[in-house]
């Protein structure tokens, strides 16, 4: 039999309208959590959800529910790695994993488990086995991984897939930055931290089709927020034109001096429009700078707002608080043995 890890776990569910499996998911969750550690609590991010499943949740934490639930109810609908980041900014355990119920294997975290008890801060694990996607998120899906790859060296999906364990010493470190929602995705692979990626195959749960348009404009987020290439790429471009413009107003200055047969009005033309493409290209050269160096200052406001918040009727780290070993006393109105 397996001995429990002397640690406290904090597992993260961000889930949305998933009413019909809440249940059984959160009783197997709970099965499992007390053979693996000593101390646990279950964190549910119901990423505003058009069924029942609030009212489930709360039905589950109340006093004949399960025990160490930690229920966010958020009132508009995020991005899964926003909702993961309720769940993660609310943790109070040593470690953290987050999950899918849909596309990952709870059964795995075991394994996961033992390499973050051994050492390691970060522990990946990557699912062979994916939902059925259409053709074209498939596509765009790749050509993001691609180009993460080549602007970060990292391929996201892959060897920092949203599965995962993470240490509290993580968390905090992604805390101190000002966009943690989205660091937090790429953040614990390229932090320098210790970690482990572990691959395994299983089938999804059901099916979990994405948008398009939502997945783009959070891939294009992630993209300009993690990495300067992209406005550096526009600002090499501003310096090039500023450059070639500049080149070219000398080329027609030294055409006017050097040939006399040149079109009336070509210079004066040639001219104002190289030096009307020199000051635009100067212009867009010092916006991007400015952005590269403000990028970091910029306040969009709350990402989420949690519209309801319970937990467990029956949380048993709780209950071992108030239990008091009392250790046996010799009465002083006992005779001594000789």
């Amino acid at each position: 039999m397996r001995n429990q890890s002397p640690i406290f776990l904090t597992l993260v569910f961000p889930v949305r309208n998933q009413s019909e499996q809440l249940v059984a998911l959160l009783e197997e969750a709970n099965l499992l959590l007390t053979k693996l550690v000593i101390d646990y609590e279950i964190v549910v991010v119901d990423n505003s959800s058009d069924d029942d499943s609030v009212s489930i949740l709360k039905k589950l934490s109340g006093k004949d529910g399960l025990p160490n639930l930690q229920i966010y109810a958020l009132i508009k609908e995020v991005d899964a790695d926003t909702a993961a980041w309720v769940g993660l900014e609310n943790a109070l355990g040593d470690f953290v994993a987050v999950i899918d119920p849909i596309n990952d294997d709870l059964g795995f975290l075991a394994e996961m488990l033992d390499k973050a008890v051994s050492g390691a801060d970060v522990v990946f694990a990557h699912n062979e086995q994916k939902a059925r996607q259409n053709f074209a998120y498939r596509s765009a899906y790749s050509v993001f991984n691609w180009l993460y790859k080549m602007l970060n060296d990292i391929h996201l999906a892959k060897e920092a897939p949203q599965y995962r364990v993470l240490s509290k010493r993580v968390i905090n470190f992604i805390l101190q930055h000002p966009q943690p929602a989205i660091t937090y995705r790429h953040l614990p692979a390229t932090g320098g931290f210790a970690k482990v990626n572990l691959s395994y195959s299983a089938s999804p749960k059901a099916a979990h089709p994405k948008q398009l348009g939502e997945s783009i404009d959070r891939g294009m987020r992630m993209l300009v927020s993690t990495t300067r290439v992209p406005m550096r790429l526009v600002t090499l471009l501003s310096l090039f034109g500023a450059i070639s413009n500049l080149l070219y107003s000398v080329y027609v200055v030294a055409v006017a001096l050097f040939k006399t047969d040149v079109a009336p009005g070509w210079v004066s033309m040639s001219l104002q429009q190289s030096g009307m493409f020199f000051l635009i290209s100067l212009v867009l050269l010092v916006l991007g700078e400015y952005i590269l160096n403000m990028v970091s200052l910029q306040n969009d406001g709350p990402l989420y707002h949690v519209g309801q918040e319970f937990t467990s009727a029956r949380m048993t780290r709780r209950e071992k608080l108030n239990i008091e070993t009392v250790m046996p006393q010799e009465s002083p109105f006992q005779p001594k043995s000789d």
